[in-house]
């Protein structure tokens, strides 16, 4: 039922009241007195309700509201009306909820509701189990409270969550969680752990069989090497096609050497995590390579150019940037034609730093550079095979780089040549090491 509130109708009502007591006054011989009656009695019928208005909103716990005639009959239809639309939307709402709570259950990731300051909100039952959260004792606490991981700090201070952080439970020490955090609606952040425990326990398998493997392969290749090596150096003659096998094992042989120790190389890399980093000077560093690289580039006469224009240093592992820098040129040095040209530079660009190899070489198709770090990856296997590549240079490259919060970009377009750019972020760098 709609009503709406008439001032004039209100007016009017009470103007025909008072007319009706003045005549009935007038009647009597006691206008003044019936109208004062009359006042009083419409005061006193308002007063009655508004108490009972008063007393049902205060006091009362019926959930209808007092049964009245005339405009308090309509302004309790209108409250009843209303509680009854809250109450419907209450009962969405609540269903609503109910809903994200059954679903949220039914995650097989534990989930946490945070608001913008971090603190809890909501959590589900895998949450308790894995992360340790009590619920719901624990509302209100902040989830860096709860979860005192270093590495979950510094996730948290650099508020980049486009990549996962890595934590260990700390319900128990031998369950590994990836945590993401996510906008969830305009002022909640959603809060995701996944226990990845059985792909950590797989990676780290095939991180040591790799590394095992790798191993065990050096020492009968070192013997086959030797061997032939012996023959070759023999005053005995052999026959051409005895002359050219031996040459293939040997070729063969190296080979396989230099996958076994990119192989070993990659396996270090991905289990180095405790060195301590030192400051590295780039600027000598590269000026190394690229004199080593012109001396041992006899043979394809590339044109080298170097162009150091700063002397800023890295915090890091020597090794490793060494290893990363010399794979990127390297792969220039292969896959560039003969008499092509190479540019090295290693300078700053706003608050990075930057070092990078160009190339005018063939250039790489956009359909392989997404897949260009993984390993094994090749984007010609006959031509990588006739440069000795193994797939492995570029995956040693990203493991290194993610130990130094550093970042390949790599620009190529087929037939104008390629470069490789690493980016070091302003965190890592300081100043050069003087002592080289």
């Amino acid at each position: 039922m709609y009503f709406r509130l008439s001032m004039r109708r209100i007016v009017l009502r009470l103007i025909y009241l008072f007319i009706i007591s003045a005549a009935l006054g007038y009647l009597i011989g006691h206008t003044l007195l019936v109208m004062l009656l009359a006042t009083v009695f419409v005061l006193t019928w308002h007063y009655h309700h508004l108490f009972k208005l008063i007393n049902w909103l205060w006091q009362s716990k019926a959930i209808s509201p007092p049964q009245s005639q005339g405009i308090w009959g309509v302004i309790y239809d209108g409250l009843y009306r209303q509680i009854r639309q809250q109450r419907a939307k209450q009962k969405q709402q609540n269903e609503k909820i109910r809903r994200f709570r059954d679903g949220a259950e039914a995650l097989p990731d534990a989930a946490l509701m945070l608001t913008q300051e971090l603190t809890i909100e909501w959590a589900n039952k895998k949450a308790q189990r894995i992360l340790g959260v009590r619920w719901p004792s624990d509302f209100g606490q902040r989830i860096d409270n709860l979860l005192r991981a270093p590495e979950f700090a510094d996730y948290l201070s650099k508020a980049s969550f486009d990549s996962p952080c890595l934590v260990v439970s700390p319900v128990n020490a031998e369950v590994q969680l990836e945590i993401r955090l996510m906008a969830y609606g305009s002022e909640n952040i959603l809060l995701l752990a996944r226990d990845i425990s059985n792909i950590h326990r797989l990676e780290q398998m095939r991180r040591d069989f790799v590394a095992n493997v790798s191993h065990e392969l050096k020492t009968p290749l070192t013997v086959v090497r030797g061997y032939v090596e012996m023959i070759q150096s023999s005053e005995e003659d052999f026959d051409a096609h005895w002359q050219k096998a031996f040459s293939t094992i040997e070729g063969q042989v190296s080979r396989m050497d230099r996958l076994v120790e990119q192989l070993l190389n990659l396996s270090k890399v991905e289990n180095n995590n405790d060195d301590e980093k030192q400051p590295v000077n780039m600027a000598y560093l590269i000026s190394t390579l690229v004199d080593d690289a012109k001396w041992l580039n006899q043979e394809k006469q590339h044109k080298i150019t170097l162009n150091i224009a700063t002397d800023v240093a890295v915090m890091g592992i020597e090794t490793e940037l060494k290893s990363a820098c010399s794979n990127l040129l390297s792969n220039a040095i292969a896959y560039t034609p003969p008499h092509g040209e190479i540019a090295v530079s290693w300078e700053k660009e706003g608050n990075k730093a930057k070092f990078s190899v160009k190339d005018n070489g063939d250039g790489i198709k956009p359909e392989h550079l997404n897949r260009l770090t993984e390993r094994f990856y090749r984007i010609d296997r006959s031509r990588s095979r006739d440069t000795g590549g193994s797939g492995l240079g570029l995956a040693i490259v990203k493991h290194v780089l993610h130990h130094h919060q550093a970042e390949l970009v790599i620009n190529s377009h087929w037939g104008q040549g390629s470069e490789f750019t690493i980016f070091f972020d302003p965190s890592t760098l300081t100043a050069t090491n003087k002592t080289k």
